[in-house]
């Protein structure tokens, strides 16, 4: 079975075709990274023209990559929740479009489930045989840690998703970009961190010591992490607290960028692995662990989780293929195609 994938939630158009859920035959991104670089984050308005300008190319090439055509195309699959309305309304618009001009099933899928299925793709299509990919065993526990998004589901089966920790305020990655942006370290934040922390001037992770928030059962808080590191930063360089963020940049030393920048990060990481360990005592049951979203392509979360499935890093931000990955899971469950006229997008919806 061949599905297209389309993925506009925020600021990636993606485009892919993958052969029953596992075999990538074509994956075209392209980011506007560089156009949210200059104003430290994305803009949605900016996001959705871009979005576009591009997304009939992308979906066109992602076509002549994979060598097929229309007629070769067994279905559709579309982000439609969560996101930027905008940017949303853009891919679904071209998906139910090109649905009904080419006579092809639809299906909407959730962004969330995207990620998670991206570790059931092969990770190099083009190298490996879809034999030689090991899949995740059920049931498992899925870390979803993006910009926007830090929940832990548990999957009894394909398809089948229950929140069982959710954050109560930021989302990791949106912790990675605030703290970043404290450190005059460049948007998106996590890639920015992890290179200042690891960089020319390698960071000390024990420098300093930052509060590993007290939140009960499986659920998340990385405000006061953030808080914390700006405390921390205008206690080195001795001004009070009513000193502006943005200029605190000015006032550090490279090294203690680093310093700064490491310390966050094993302490981002350590929360996260915490939960982790709490949700496998938890859940006894669990056969797999799969992590999943953008920050998942952290060297340091992956070192710490060696026994996690994580996808390949250019599979752990939003792309085509994995929607396209998803949706074969869904139709394998029996879910059954939307209609292309009243299909609608949902910016804040949780997974189910």
């Amino acid at each position: 079975m061949l599905i297209l994938g389309i993925e506009t939630s925020c600021d990636e158009t993606a485009a892919a075709v993958v052969r029953d859920g596992q075999e990538i035959l074509s994956n075209v991104v392209v980011s506007q990274i560089d156009i949210f670089a200059e104003y430290g984050g994305v803009i949605p308005e900016v996001a959705a023209r871009s979005h576009l300008e591009v997304v009939l190319p992308v979906i066109d090439k992602a076509l002549a990559d994979a060598g097929v055509g229309w007629a070769e195309i067994d279905a559709i699959a579309v982000t439609h929740a969560p996101g930027l309305l905008g940017s949303l309304l853009i891919g679904t618009l071209t998906a139910r479009t090109l649905a009904i001009l080419h006579d092809k099933p639809l299906y909407a899928v959730h962004h969330l489930k995207s990620h998670v299925y991206a570790n059931w793709l092969c990770h190099d299509g083009s190298q490996n045989s879809v034999s030689d990919c090991h899949t995740p065993q059920f049931p498992l526990l899925a870390l979803v840690v993006s910009g926007g998004h830090t929940q832990i589901l548990y999957m009894p089966g394909h398809n089948s998703f229950q929140i069982v920790g959710t954050t109560h305020d930021d989302a990791v990655g949106e912790c990675f970009d605030k703290v970043a942006k404290i450190l005059g370290l460049p948007y998106p934040g996590g890639p920015a961190i992890a290179k200042a922390a690891g960089g020319e001037f390698p960071g000390d992770p024990r420098k300093y010591r930052l509060p590993h928030p007290k939140v009960a059962g499986l659920d998340f808080s990385f405000s006061g992490l953030k808080t914390a590191v700006l405390r921390a930063v205008q206690k080195e360089v001795g001004v009070p607290i009513s000193y502006p963020s943005h200029k605190l940049a000015e006032l550090l030393t490279p090294q203690q960028v680093a310093d700064f920048a490491a310390s966050f990060q094993k302490t981002a990481v350590e929360i996260l692995c915490e939960k982790v360990s709490a949700a496998l005592c938890e859940y006894p049951d669990v056969q797999s662990v799969v992590v999943a979203g953008g920050v998942s392509a952290n060297k340091a979360l992956r070192e710490a989780l060696p026994e996690a499935y994580f996808p390949a890093p250019s599979l752990s931000g939003d792309n085509g293929a994995m929607v396209a990955a998803a949706c074969y899971y869904e139709i394998m469950s029996g879910v059954k195609p939307t209609n292309p006229y009243t299909l609608n997008i949902y910016p804040r919806v949780a997974i189910s």
